[in-house]
C-alpha cells in the first residue's frame, strides 16, 4: 500500500456496516435450523457452517474495497506469521461469527465483528448482533453509534462517567475453569457490584453505551474477539488495558491477547483490584 492510499474511515464504515448486516443474515438462517452441525478445530473451538458462510461473505466483501488490505480472519485458516503481518500497515481483522458456544444453543448473543487494524491499533469497528438486530459501529475521531430496531437514525453512545456504587460488572458466559477464582477475587475487590453474564463482543459495546462498567478478562484471548469490540469502547470514552495499564495492542508475533480490563471511565484505577 502506497503512502498516498490511506483509507478514508467515514467512506469504509458503510460496507464494513453492511457486509456485517448480510453475514448477520446468512447466520441467522441456519440459527433457526434444527440440528445444527457442530465441528472442533485444533484448539477444540467449535465450527459451524454459518462460521464458514459468514467468513466467506465478508472476506469476499471487503476484498473488493478500495484501497485493498489484506484480510485476517478467525475462519481464514492459519494465521500469517508475526514477521509478515508486522509489514502490513492496515489489515482487516474479522470474526464472522463471535460466540458460536451461544450460537449453538440457541442464544440471542453471538455477534459479527470486523475491525480496521492501523498500525497496531483498531480504528474502525462495527459490532452486529442479529438475532438481535442491533449494530454498533465506530472509527477514530468520528465516534461511537448503535442502531437499534425500530429507532432512527444511529444514537450516538458514550460510557458512564464517573463510575458510581454498585459497579456493574460483565463476564464471559463461556468461564473456563482457571478464570473463575481469579474473576471472583477482581469482583471481591469491586466491592459493591451487580454482575451479569454475557457472550461475544457485546460486553465492550455494553460499556460503551454507558449500561455497564467493566469487563475484567483473566485468560488470554484471540486477536478478532476484541478488536472491533474494542473500537467501539475506546471511540466511546473508554478503554481495553492489559495488566499493565497499556492498551490493547496487535499485529503481534501471535495473535493470542494477554489478560485485560475493558472499562469505562478509564480515569478511574481499575487495576488496584487486580488480585
Amino acid at each position: 500500500m502506497q503512502a498516498s492510499e490511506i483509507p478514508d474511515l467515514a467512506a469504509l464504515i458503510r460496507p464494513a456496516c453492511e457486509l456485517a448486516r448480510e453475514a448477520g443474515q446468512l447466520a441467522l438462517r441456519l440459527w433457526r435450523k434444527e440440528g445444527i452441525e457442530v465441528d472442533y478445530k485444533s484448539d477444540s473451538s467449535p465450527v459451524t457452517a454459518a462460521d464458514r458462510a459468514a467468513h466467506e461473505h465478508i472476506a469476499a466483501g471487503l476484498g473488493q474495497l478500495k484501497p485493498a488490505m489484506p484480510v485476517l480472519s478467525e475462519e481464514s485458516g492459519d494465521a500469517p506469521n508475526g514477521g509478515q503481518r508486522s509489514n502490513w500497515p492496515r489489515h482487516w481483522l474479522v470474526d464472522p461469527l463471535d460466540g458460536t458456544k451461544e450460537f449453538v444453543r440457541g442464544g440471542e448473543e453471538f455477534t459479527v465483528n470486523i475491525a480496521l487494524i492501523q498500525a497496531d491499533r483498531p480504528v474502525l469497528g462495527v459490532v452486529y448482533a442479529p438475532a438481535k438486530e442491533e449494530m454498533y459501529f465506530a472509527r477514530e475521531g468520528g465516534g461511537a453509534f448503535r442502531c437499534r430496531p425500530g429507532l432512527a437514525p444511529a444514537e450516538r453512545i458514550g460510557v458512564r462517567r464517573p463510575p458510581s456504587s454498585p459497579l456493574r460488572v460483565l463476564c464471559s458466559r463461556s468461564h473456563a475453569d482457571s478464570e473463575v477464582e481469579l474473576y471472583d477475587r477482581y469482583v471481591g475487590a469491586l466491592g459493591a457490584s451487580r454482575q451479569r453474564a454475557m457472550s461475544s463482543s457485546l460486553k465492550f459495546c455494553l460499556i460503551a453505551c454507558g449500561e455497564a462498567d467493566v469487563y475484567p478478562r483473566m485468560l488470554p484471548t484471540s486477536e478478532w474477539d476484541t478488536a472491533a469490540g474494542q473500537a467501539v469502547l475506546e471511540c466511546a470514552g473508554g478503554a481495553v488495558i492489559d495488566f499493565q495499564g497499556q492498551p490493547l495492542r496487535y499485529r503481534k508475533l501471535s495473535t493470542k491477547n494477554p489478560p485485560f480490563i475493558a472499562c469505562g471511565a478509564p480515569e478511574h484505577d481499575w487495576l488496584q483490584y487486580l488480585p
